[in-house]
């Protein structure tokens, strides 16, 4: 007979390195299946393709994923020029191909005009929703649906490495842009089409890639070792500046009441802990100076 496992209600951020191969959910189910956790969210889809930083949240650490969501992007990026394909990556089929005559100097006098503020129109092959299917879905059925561009800022492009027809570049970018439609725009602008071959994040946020623990390093962890790589659910807040309630104040703002505190800011949000700074949610200040919940969370310790 084949025991249940008991799930925890274990809260907090797991930096972890996806490995390729993986869907960005797929990471996600085996980190929560690892964790034995009740809940658990990621903080934006890495094609399996890709490789790299993706913070896993779980239990009350999700109600504050939307800001790793916005937050601005780094990547290492490796890209083939002469061929374009179906998917602007390596795992689509070859729709053309170019001799390429291009040089490194014609290479670098290009990446700088790629920088700023532009718009990108999202790939099929992606999985933004249209009437609630994910658009590669349609792709594959050779369905295609007409996409908006979105505004998007490429902050900086530096090129790395540069073998013949192989490159390899560092992005930093906003949320929402696509490497391969990056990958694609570089290729048309040296006339020789270009495709995406390899894709590692290494930041997201104020996080980094060599904090990150990979699935292989987690799997040989007992439990306890692994609830050690945690960030609290407050990490996800860095920018924010913090504010102390006693004891009543933080249970009567706990069950969703604003409170007076001395002190506060005229306007914003404020991480909000309780008298022994345990960490209980998200406050906003309200126009008459209280401080009231925008998030609360349960203040627990993991395991």
């Amino acid at each position: 007979m084949q025991i249940k496992r008991v799930k925890r209600p274990v809260s907090g951020v797991l930096l972890l390195d996806k490995p390729i191969g993986f869907s960005s959910n797929g990471a996600l189910q085996k980190v929560k299946w690892l964790f034995q956790a009740e809940k658990a969210g990621h903080t934006g889809n890495l094609d399996p393709l890709a490789t790299g930083l993706l913070p896993i949240c779980l239990g009350e650490a999700t109600k504050f994923s939307q800001t790793l969501l916005d937050a601005d992007k780094a990547y290492i990026a490796t890209v083939k020029l002469g061929a374009t394909t179906t998917t602007g990556d390596s795992e689509g089929e070859v729709l053309a191909t170019s001799e390429v005559n291009v040089s490194q100097p014609q290479l670098e006098a290009l990446l700088p005009q790629l920088v700023g503020r532009m718009s990108q129109v999202p790939p099929m092959y992606s999985a933004l929703k249209h009437q609630g299917k994910a658009l590669y879905e349609y792709a594959r059925q050779g369905v295609d649906i007409e996409r908006q561009a979105r505004e998007i800022t490429i902050h900086a492009l530096t090129l790395l490495d540069f073998r013949d027809d192989v490159f390899d570049i560092a992005v930093d970018c906003s949320k929402g842009t696509y490497i391969r439609v990056l990958a694609e725009e570089i290729g048309r602008n040296l006339g020789c089409g270009a495709h995406l071959t390899g894709l590692r994040r290494t930041r997201t946020a104020g996080f980094h890639l060599h904090d990150a623990v990979t699935i292989a390093q987690l799997e040989d962890m007992q439990l306890d070792q692994r609830d050690a790589l945690l960030l609290g659910p407050d990490c996800l807040l860095a920018s924010l500046a913090s504010v102390s309630l006693d004891d009543a104040a933080a249970h009567y703002w706990q069950n969703g009441n604003p409170v007076w505190q001395a002190n506060l800011p005229t306007e914003g949000e404020l991480k909000v802990y309780d008298a022994a700074r345990r960490f209980i949610g998200l406050g906003l200040i309200q126009p008459d100076g209280r401080l009231a919940p925008k998030r609360v969370v349960k203040p627990q310790k993991t395991g």
